[in-house]
């Protein structure tokens, strides 16, 4: 009689894996697409379980520490006031209902880490959107660890930035800071985001390092497009332009 031949080579192969739990198949060239839906699924399934409805989003500088000589420990101490302002006033502290403005950053250090601070120390949730970088980007001990993401496409992070948002605030930042500011400008501007506040803090910084009026002057933005933003050199005032522009609490985003 014959003996019986062995299947373990058709066990052992790799296209026996269920596709779910294949990582050759799911981080291969042809499975990008789904794991960009992964990315912004995930995310969005945590941000509903907590019912989060809107956010204000803070950008600005990672290298900018609490004990930072200068200005910069000036700026992480007005966007950690900030982070409390908004959190104690906006509504994103509600055990049960809705929660409103809540406070959102790339999840990092700098500024990020003290606006996700100030929401820790006025008890409420904040969100940490992380990015995945060559040399890795550790989230922050401020945001909340169910809300704290980790995303490798920029575009899902933006999304996801964008899709919430009820108000920008932008602190002073380099190449990152600006890649962001002008991406929410730009669909502002565009009309593929609804009108919601921006606010520039610390006016000294951005009168400094960009000069938007040049732009008009040059042609390549219209007047009115300045009307997009506005400028504050501290963290009540940064609340108080929110509040002229009028925050919405359901922003309801169609980018």
């Amino acid at each position: 009689m014959d003996q019986k031949k062995s299947n373990r080579a058709q066990m052992e192969s790799p296209s026996f894996r269920l596709p779910a739990l294949d990582p050759d198949f799911i981080l291969g060239d042809s499975t990008r697409g789904l794991r960009m839906a992964l990315e912004y699924q995930k995310a969005e399934d945590a941000l509903r379980a907590a019912k989060i409805s809107s956010t204000i989003v803070v950008f600005g500088s990672a290298r900018c520490a609490e004990d930072s000589a200068g200005e910069k420990g000036r700026w992480y101490q007005e966007a950690r006031r900030f982070g409390r302002i908004a959190s104690e006033r906006g509504g994103a502290i509600d055990g049960n209902g809705v929660r409103t403005n809540v406070i959102a950053t790339g999840g990092g250090p700098g500024i990020m880490e003290a606006a996700n601070r100030g929401a820790h120390e006025a008890g409420a949730l904040s969100i940490g959107y992380n990015i995945r970088l060559p040399h890795e980007q550790e989230p922050n001990a401020y945001s909340t660890p169910e809300l704290t993401f980790q995303f490798h496409y920029f575009a899902l992070r933006k999304m996801h930035f964008a899709m919430r948002a009820a108000a920008l605030v932008v602190f002073p930042g380099g190449f990152g800071t600006m890649d962001e500011l002008f991406e929410i400008l730009t669909l502002r501007q565009t009309g593929k985001m609804a009108p919601i506040p921006v606010v520039l803090a610390v006016e000294s910084y951005w009168r400094r390092v960009v000069n938007f009026e040049a732009f008009v002057e040059a042609g390549t933005i219209s007047a009115e497009d300045l009307a997009l933003f506005n400028f504050a050199e501290d963290a009540e005032d940064v609340w108080a332009k929110l509040q002229k522009r009028t925050i919405p609490i359901h922003p309801e985003n169609k980018y």
